[in-house]
């Protein structure tokens, strides 16, 4: 089953996509900058693994600290670039990968911490500095005697005796270069620059309206009665955030960045479920000032334009062509491959739904707002198993050190400590050390997991610090969830996605933790995007092998185990509701393509936003109206508030086609054996970038992955009536 989450990975190639600084001429005169001998941002920090010093780290560093690196990075390009002796592979290409340090430290630590703790202090330096970055990057990847040392050093690159990894490097240098616009003319570059500037103020603006609105559309609630059917818990928290927001006495019900909303599988009242549920599709497109609508349609007219200069047809072209899926007519097919099927089996599920609502004498049609409660009776009717059951098994504890670490532990050898020494940027947040099976250190991980208005929706992971030989770095990983925090003195109950998301995140971290290459650019996940989320989806199986699940599925007041009689029930209902789960990503997915194939004269104005996706919809025949896309195109935060996924947000079930190739590998090879984890590790988690995503896989699987064992698991292939 898949599950998508809004996994931005900001961190992804930092060193060179956002180390990259502020002047739009790398030779024009340097501007002023105050010492600043006192900002910790500017020193290698000296605590272990160079952790950042989170608790020195003030708002008003960030600044100061980006306009002195950015110099730095400058002197060190120009210095590159004006070499005076013939480009060599270590002083060009190397020297590169050395240079911006400072900047890479910065930026890691400041677009970390806007996502997780950002604040308007935080949010005004975002706004300022995306237009900077951008030009600063296009100054180096559009400097004409830079890119000619790139250049001669590609076209000779077969007699250099570059080992596999240094010419891959040389490799994707000069790529990343020409697909950057260094081929172009100076009045394109010129274009070219303004361009990614509007585009880089346009992402943050629409990712901070969409923090904003989220917040802004939470649902108030007068009376506890209102609330039946959520779990006491539940009804506490909303009540502790009403509190917070100055309306003691009454209820909010705060929203996440995805269509669905949690408190829907639970509420009996269906005017309120009505009324949260429009609370959650309106946001960014009712007016007002986080509407993001006009955003939206200059920003894919820009993209359109953009890579109409570079010499694509479309943004989705541009975004593929780098991408282990290669063309935007491979992604098309699959996606016709599998709507069909995943409407049909969502229909049947429709009409089980609607069979219960006749019997209890509803009197009304299923809608949105009804899928996830009555779902829940239907899983409960069919399977005598719902949801709640299993929240008592899932102490938030027990699921990281002996479900999420103990697998880790049990596959690859691992082992995991607790700092309570190194400061945290937030009290809810956690630090573990990592050792080899020989006690060799190995990395640091970050674990924050509790939801806070402060924080952006969905889970995610990213990274502070990269491996690298080249610089004799460990990594330092985190991951970050939005799992909404009980009140003092309460257990922390997590659902059953929530548990599966703790072990998809961390497939990203492991990624990162087992990362041993020599050079930056390809530490870790820096991999295609298509192919970055295989990892962590491989890493879902385990959340549901027996060992695993009876190693931390355990009572939380009893400590008993999770009954057997349940987890065959949990089994039995593995394909339930799949066809809801594949809609409503399928519908995101299409919206995500239908936006990025558009030539410039075809984006429609901003009030023809929402009439463009409801025609995308039908025309992909995905317009089901009980389930919407996960989510709508003015929240749609993965593919407009960065370029991240943009024309990307099919990598998920992509990746799962390598995914559930993969999970029959470990099935057919004993599965949770040490010598299963070596092999994986060695061969596709540990190189990272270094080579080829599709060869690597081929190379450890012996054999090319197969659609079938997708098409299996998500119930595709058969009837839905089945």
């Amino acid at each position: 089953m898949l599950r998508p989450n809004p996994t931005l990975h900001r961190s992804l190639s930092l060193l060179f996509a956002l180390s990259v600084g502020v002047a739009a001429n790398l030779n024009a005169a340097e501007p002023a900058v105050p010492p600043m001998t006192e900002n910790p941002l500017l020193v290698e920090s000296t605590l272990p693994y160079f952790y950042p010093h989170f608790d020195r780290i003030k708002d008003e560093h960030y600044a100061p600290a980006f306009a002195a690196a950015m110099v730095e990075h400058r002197a060190e390009i120009n210095a590159i670039a004006d070499n005076p002796a013939a480009p060599t592979f270590d002083n060009t290409i190397v020297a590169m990968e050395r240079a911006g340090q400072t900047l890479g430290r910065v930026s890691r630590v400041f677009f970390s911490l806007s996502g997780t703790v950002t604040n308007p202090a935080m949010q005004k330096i975002e706004k300022e500095m995306a237009p900077q970055l951008a030009a600063h990057g296009d100054a180096i990847r559009l400097n004409a005697t830079l890119f000619t040392r790139i250049e001669a050093l590609f076209e000779q690159r077969e007699s250099l005796g570059l080992d596999p990894e240094s010419d891959r490097l040389l490799e994707r240098y000069y790529k990343d270069f020409v697909r950057a616009g260094a081929r172009l003319n100076d009045e394109q570059k010129t274009t070219l620059r303004a361009y990614n500037a509007e585009l880089a103020s346009i992402h943050t603006a629409i990712g901070q309206n969409i923090l904003k609105e989220t917040n802004s559309a939470a649902v108030l609630v007068e009376t506890r009665e209102e609330l039946d059917g959520m779990s006491d818990n539940a009804i506490a928290a909303a009540a502790a955030a009403a509190k917070a927001a100055g309306h003691e006495g009454k209820y909010v019900i705060r929203l996440l960045n995805t269509t669905g909303q949690p408190a829907l599988s639970s509420l009996t009242n269906r005017a309120l479920r009505q009324r949260l549920h429009e609370a959650s599709v309106t946001r960014n497109s009712r007016g007002g000032e986080f509407d993001n609508r006009a955003a939206i349609a200059r920003l894919v007219k820009v993209r359109a334009e953009r890579a109409a200069l570079l010499g694509y047809t479309h943004h989705a072209a541009l975004q593929l062509e780098e991408q282990t899926a290669r063309t935007v007519d491979a992604v098309n097919a699959l996606m016709a491959q599998l709507a069909p099927p995943a409407v049909a089996n969502a229909r049947q599920e429709a009409a089980d739904l609607q069979a219960v609502i006749d019997a209890e004498g509803g009197g009304f049609q299923v809608a949105a707002w009804d899928w996830a409660i009555y779902t829940e009776k239907v899983r409960k009717a069919r399977y005598d198993f719902d949801g709640q059951q299993v929240r008592p098994y899932y102490e938030m504890n027990r699921v990281l050190i002996d479900g999420v670490f103990f697998a880790a532990t049990k596959l690859y050898g691992i082992t995991f400590q607790e700092r309570t020494d190194l400061p945290k940027y937030h009290d809810d947040t956690r630090v573990f050390e990592v050792f080899n099976e020989d006690g060799s250190p190995l990395a640091l991980f970050i674990v924050d997991w509790y939801a806070r208005p402060s924080k952006r929706g969905g889970a995610w992971a990213n990274s502070y610090v990269a491996q690298s030989h080249l610089f004799g770095t460990k990594p330092i990983s985190a991951n970050h969830l939005n799992i909404p925090k009980p009140p003092a003195g309460e257990p922390t109950l997590l659902t059953a996605d929530e548990v599966n998301t703790a072990f998809h995140e961390f497939g990203h971290a492991l990624h990162t933790i087992f990362s041993d290459v020599k050079y930056p650019r390809f530490a870790g996940t820096s991999v295609p995007r298509d192919f970055v989320e295989f990892p962590s989806q491989v890493n879902e199986m385990w959340a549901n092998w027996p060992e695993i699940l009876q190693n931390y599925a355990k009572h939380y007041q009893t400590g008993e185990p999770l009954p057997v009689a349940m987890l065959a029930k949990i089994q039995a209902a593995e394909q339930f509701n799949e066809g809801f789960r594949t809609t409503e990503y399928l519908a995101a997915t299409l919206v995500d393509l239908a936006w990025h194939q558009l030539t410039a004269d075809e984006v429609p104005a901003a009030d023809g936003v929402m009439d463009f996706e409801a025609a995308a919809l039908a025309r992909y025949g995905v317009n089901f109206a009980p389930v919407p896309p996960r989510y709508r195109s003015p929240y749609f935060n993965h593919i407009f508030a960065s370029n991240g996924y943009a024309a990307g947000y099919y990598s998920y079930i992509w990746s799962e086609v390598l995914d559930a190739d993969n999970v029959d590998w470990f099935k057919q090879q004993g599965g949770l054996k040490r010598a299963n984890g070596d092999r994986y590790r060695a061969m596709l988690l540990s190189r990272g970038g270094s080579l080829d995503a599709m060869q690597m896989y081929r190379d450890f699987a012996g054999r090319k992955p197969d659609v079938q064992h997708l098409l299996d698991r998500r119930g595709l292939n058969r009837a839905p009536t089945e």
